[in-house]
């Protein structure tokens, strides 16, 4: 099975093929460029490093959010856009599960984080426990606060995981990792295709355009 990976959740883009486990290409960037500039161009790139076309792809995997809201809608768009001109079965993966699934460590709670602005982040928190990998909170929109609570109320060490964890250095309490997305580490996570016509992204979060838009609307 000839795998296209994406994920364009945030700054950071990530594109790979994948023949089953092995990695045929990957294409990893994270300049300040707009995805709908780049991500096609890099995908082309990656069918073109795998000696492959693009009739060749027979699945593809997205990752579906949480994170930036233009990033997933390039994303999510262009993946369901292929899947259903290739007649190709379409996957989603958590934005989150992704990032924290490049780190391999049994030691510690796994911690990815996405900068929500205003002290709160996108937050999940998961576990590589005996090789297998646990969701142990579900992903959220979470103050910084609420989420070392909920961290010390396990018990256990944990290292916080992402791009933006350089940032928020000041405001967390335990080590960090700041890795970026690798495309390559969806294949593991996924589970049943979904249906390319009904599905979108998981944001988590309206944006503050919509709600200031449901604020008004609720006023007149």
């Amino acid at each position: 099975m000839i795998y296209l990976l994406i994920d364009t959740s945030n700054q950071p883009l990530s594109v790979a093929i994948m023949d089953n486990d092995k990695i045929l290409s990957e294409i990893n960037n994270n300049e300040k460029v707009n995805h709908s500039v780049q991500l096609m161009p890099a995908i082309i790139s990656a069918i073109e490093e795998a000696n492959m076309t693009k009739n060749d792809i027979e699945s593809i995997v997205v990752a579906d959010g949480p994170g930036s809201y233009t990033g997933l809608r390039i994303g999510v768009t262009v993946a369901k856009t292929l899947a259903y001109a290739l007649n190709a079965s379409l996957y989603s993966v958590s934005s989150l599960a992704a990032l924290a699934a490049t780190v391999t460590q049994q030691d510690k709670l796994i911690v990815p984080i996405f900068d929500a602005r205003r002290e709160a982040v996108y937050a999940g928190v998961y576990s590589n426990d005996n090789d297998k990998f646990n969701i142990v909170m579900e992903d959220q929109y979470i103050t910084i606060e609420d989420l070392l609570a909920c961290l010390h109320s396990y018990g256990r060490p944990y290292v916080f995981v992402g791009n933006d964890t350089s940032k928020l250095a000041h405001l967390i309490d335990s080590d960090f990792i700041p890795n970026l997305p690798q495309a390559h580490v969806m294949k593991s996570l996924i589970s049943t295709p979904v249906n390319i016509h009904e599905f979108v992204p998981n944001y988590l979060k309206i944006s503050e355009a919509e709600r200031n838009w449901l604020e008004k609307q609720n006023k007149s």
